[in-house]
């Protein structure tokens, strides 16, 4: 019985190593994007990738089955309620601070949508279920946050055009 058991743990951990390689790059850069920290050093978007996947490794049993549900999904959903309970309870005093990087400008509930429909490639009813929000509210936040990424670069193409004079714009 021992052995029996010894051989479903080895087949249980080559599983899960052979799913994390494959994984935790998309993951990682994904917790990257969500946290805002520069991709060469992100030991938070590291943190919540450990999170996610011990997470994951725990439930192994049930995702690995032909009924499961898909370890990716999980892993990811573990990602993203991980950041947002963090976001959400994060220390008073770094709030006013914005995150870096591509998304850095934006909240976190912005940042997460377009992680999820925009990177990941969810549709809004996956996103609004993943996250708990209404359909319309995730469509809306996605709306607000893309034009917000959008406003710094109209911004930059309006101040100087090819010549370096001054086209239009405030």
């Amino acid at each position: 019985m021992r052995e029996r058991r010894a051989a479903l743990d080895r087949r249980r951990a080559r599983e899960f190593e052979t799913f994390a390689a494959g994984a935790a790059g998309r993951l990682l850069h994904g917790a990257v994007l969500l946290t805002g920290e520069p991709s060469d050093a992100a030991p938070r978007a590291q943190r919540l990738l450990i999170a996610a996947l011990s997470r994951t490794y725990a439930e192994w049993d049930r995702l690995s089955g032909d009924d499961g549900e898909d370890p990716y999904d999980r892993a990811r959903r573990e990602l993203v309620l991980r950041f947002a309970r963090e976001a959400a309870w994060r220390d008073p005093a770094r709030r006013g601070r914005r995150a870096g990087g591509v998304l850095g400008g934006l909240g976190p509930q912005e940042r997460v949508v377009l992680v999820l429909r925009l990177y990941e490639g969810l549709a809004e009813e996956q996103t609004a279920a993943l996250i708990g929000l209404p359909v319309e509210r995730v469509r809306v936040v996605c709306a607000r946050a893309v034009a917000a990424m959008r406003e710094p670069a109209r911004r930059r193409r309006t101040r100087s055009g090819p010549s370096g004079l001054r086209e239009a714009g405030p």
